[in-house]
């Protein structure tokens, strides 16, 4: 009989949705829990430690582990939310199981002494819904561990890792189960480059989206396998196939030596490729010198107005506020509102007609009373809501002036959660953020028409996958740097006549610009 823990039931949307994204809580099945307590107890440890105990799973799977191997486990750990804990007594845990669990933040008010074995799925709390104090914080905790603070944008589970890692003792084992950006962010090589230079990396697993820990979350999760001991130079990388068996269980217990191809196959992977390639990803030897897209055309976000909901009309406001058409531009602001991979005119007709907004406030930054009536009306209208306040707003000057954007050729959707696509932009609009803008380093017309070919190719597109941070059900997220390392297969350009970027003239030109 397979254990559970419990089936966390989900709530799709509204105000209990929004507490589950505040605390970052999405339970771990037994399944994972099971083999993530078999590794970490693999160095003979007598105790597992989770520094998030939440309902209990990694607690539930150290008892089963206990019973199956007739190995007693003591159970340790820390929770930040007592109303938590409750949860653990009601689905299978007993209270004096958790008799040794504390009540602290783990990250900033850790625990005395080194642990031999930690295990956690910590809570995925992104740095946007963090504090300003705790963000002082954990820049705090990152310069002192790494010699320099992480990116801004790391969330504050790259800091329980961190934390777990200091507190780890010699030759102690980890467990971890994050999502992907940890991996895949703006901050990861510097991350990830500093954990294999001190610790073992010991396994990645990875999840195909049918047999994902939790459905229903868009997130991928990986599992994290370290060890506080001399770094080595390959690691296993594991993809579970299936959900819910006891093959991942078996590897981990076996020492990475059980495997069943079926349900999870296994890799022997180059630390400093996967390092590069990102963790997540599966190994990737092709393309290192390209050509990238960066060799074609440049890439920037869209257009962030701070208040969409002032600053993104539709043509119906715009009208009934009297804002002349000097002052608003033609817009598109959420993918799903281009159901092709072309904008046109008529796209913007029918988006018209359904009431959704078009038309990008745009006040340049002459002083308040050179505007038109209307305009000066409808600002003043914007510092009563206070939007002036606003965080991004605040760093513009004067507070009202819009970002400016050349309109792009094309348009990449910046999250894909159904077809991931490069957009032709006819109708000359200008993106928000839900869109990246892709500017061609030519702009003559049969080059336009041949890199709109190779950016569709299937095999152009497939490629995205090598440098977005990826999510629940296969929807993929690239930031424009990113982007801009795309690799673009050799035999599309053929197959279009694109030329080949021709590197060493251009090296050949940057030397001669030095002398």
């Amino acid at each position: 009989m397979k254990r559970r823990i419990y089936h966390q039931k989900l709530p799709r949307a509204g105000p209990d949705r929004e507490a589950l994204r505040e605390k970052g809580q999405f339970w771990t099945p037994a399944w994972v829990a099971e083999a993530m307590v078999g590794y970490a107890i693999g160095g003979g440890s007598k105790s597992i430690f989770d520094p998030a105990v939440g309902a209990g799973a990694f607690f539930a799977a150290g008892k089963a582990i206990s019973k199956q191997t007739g190995r007693k486990l003591r159970l340790l750990g820390t929770e930040l939310v007592p109303d938590v804990l409750r949860e653990a007594t009601k689905h299978g845990l007993k209270a004096g199981d958790l008799t040794h669990v504390k009540i602290t933040d783990f990250v900033l008010s850790p625990p005395h002494g080194l642990i031999p074995a930690i295990v956690a799925n910590p809570p995925y709390i992104r740095h946007h819904r963090l504090t300003l104090q705790t963000k002082l914080g954990l820049k705090e905790l990152g310069t002192k561990l790494i010699g320099s603070p992480l990116d801004g944008r790391a969330g504050y589970h790259v800091y329980f890792l961190l934390r777990a890692l200091q507190l780890l003792a010699t030759d102690g084992r980890l467990a971890f189960i994050m999502p992907a950006d940890t991996c895949e962010g703006v901050f990861s090589q510097k991350l990830w480059k500093w954990i294999t230079t001190n610790y073992r990396l010991d396994a990645v697993i990875t999840f195909a989206p049918d047999a994902s820990p939790f459905p229903g979350v868009d997130t991928n999760p990986i599992i994290f396998l370290i060890r506080k001991s001399k770094p080595a130079a390959n690691l296993f990388w594991a993809r579970c196939l299936k959900p819910d068996t006891n093959d991942l269980k078996r590897w981990t217990l076996s020492g990475f030596r059980k495997t069943n191809a079926k349900s999870v196959s296994v890799h022997y992977r180059n630390i400093d490729e996967g390092v590069i390639t990102g963790l997540s990803r599966p190994p990737f030897r092709k393309h290192r010198n390209g050509p990238f897209l960066k060799d074609y055309a440049r890439t920037l976000r869209g257009i962030a107005t701070g208040a969409n909901d002032f600053f993104f009309l539709t043509t119906q406001q715009a009208s009934d506020l009297h804002i002349p058409s000097t002052f608003l531009r033609p817009a598109i602001g959420r993918t799903r509102d281009v159901s092709g991979d072309e904008i046109t005119d008529k796209t913007l007709k029918e988006l018209e007609l359904k009431q959704i907004p078009t038309l990008l406030f745009s006040p340049d930054g002459r002083p308040l009373e050179s505007f038109p009536e209307p305009v000066r009306d409808y600002i003043r209208q914007g510092e009563s809501l206070e939007l002036h306040k606003r965080a991004l707003i605040a760093s513009r000057r004067p507070w009202y002036k819009m970002e400016v954007r050349k309109i792009p050729p094309f348009l990449f959707a910046y999250l894909g959660r159904r077809n991931a696509r490069f957009i032709k932009n006819t109708a000359g609009i200008l993106p928000l953020t839900g869109f990246l803008c892709v500017y061609p380093l030519q702009e003559n017309p049969d080059y336009l028409v041949k890199l709109w070919a190779v950016l569709n190719h299937p095999q152009t597109i497939k490629n995205l996958k090598l440098v977005g941070k990826t999510y629940g059900s296969g929807a993929i997220k690239v930031e424009p740097r990113a982007l801009e390392n795309l690799p673009i297969p050799l035999s599309v350009l053929d197959a279009v006549s694109l030329p080949r970027p021709n590197k060493p003239q251009q090296l050949q030109f940057k030397l001669l610009a030095s002398l």
